[in-house]
């Protein structure tokens, strides 16, 4: 037997969802025809940009001068000095950007590296490297530094051993530059030095480091690399 009070119940539940169908469809079709097409679009846009997530890009890191992540002022120029390493890395000098010695350069050798800069127009005017190891090339680099120009930028830079040959006369030539370290060198110690000959380097800037070989660094008894870098006024 047929339950007509369910069957009606149902019906009405039937046309009710007909007829919700029907208004919500002409209330789309109304909707469309009175809304201009542009607006439609462009309010998609902005409901589609709202669900979108925000792409955060990081900026890219500032190129710093001779990598040695210093911002200098107008009035100054950056340097960076890198002494050898190990066996077969050779020293690395940087001037404003100019790789003066070693680098890209392949350039410097065994023993003490020097540049020389002349201080007013900040360019290179000479490099010279002086075996400390084999043979004696201390006369040679004395007589090199006395006849560099008073006021030049000398910028130094050792590889594996500077202390082997290096004689009381050099000792003396690079005190006479400033050096506080040059009496400390030992067997394959590396050394880094800024000089201005005839004049002093400002006290607030790195101007010379010194490091001793040892068993312990990764070049098992070959010594390890050591830098100074900063800005120093024109």
């Amino acid at each position: 037997m047929v339950n007509y009070r369910f069957l009606s119940s149902n019906t009405v539940k039937a046309v009710g969802l007909i007829c919700a169908s029907v208004c919500a469809w002409y209330m789309g079709y109304l909707f469309a025809e009175i809304l201009p097409e542009d607006s439609l679009q462009t309010a998609i846009g902005s409901m589609q940009r709202i669900v979108d997530k925000p792409v955060i890009k990081a900026p890219l890191p500032m190129r710093q001068k001779c990598a040695a992540w210093r911002t200098c002022s107008s009035s100054e120029v950056v340097y960076r000095i890198r002494s050898g390493g190990g066996k077969s890395i050779l020293p690395d000098i940087c001037l404003e950007d100019e790789i003066l010695l070693g680098g890209i350069k392949k350039t410097g050798d065994r023993g003490i590296n020097i540049a020389v800069v002349n201080r007013e127009t900040m360019k290179v005017t000479d490099t010279k490297t002086f075996d400390m190891y084999e043979g004696d090339f201390s006369g040679s680099m004395v007589e090199f530094i006395n006849k560099i120009a008073s006021g030049s930028i000398i910028l130094v830079a050792s590889h594996d051993d500077a202390y082997s040959k290096l004689s009381e006369d050099a000792k003396k030539v690079f005190e006479s530059l400033g050096s506080k370290e040059v009496r400390n060198l030992k067997f394959r110690s590396q050394w880094v030095l800024l000089a201005i000959k005839g004049g002093t380097v400002p006290e607030n800037i790195e101007k010379e480091k010194i490091i001793h070989a040892s068993d312990n660094n990764r070049y098992w008894g070959w010594p390890a690399e050591i830098q100074i870098a900063g800005c120093l006024p024109k």
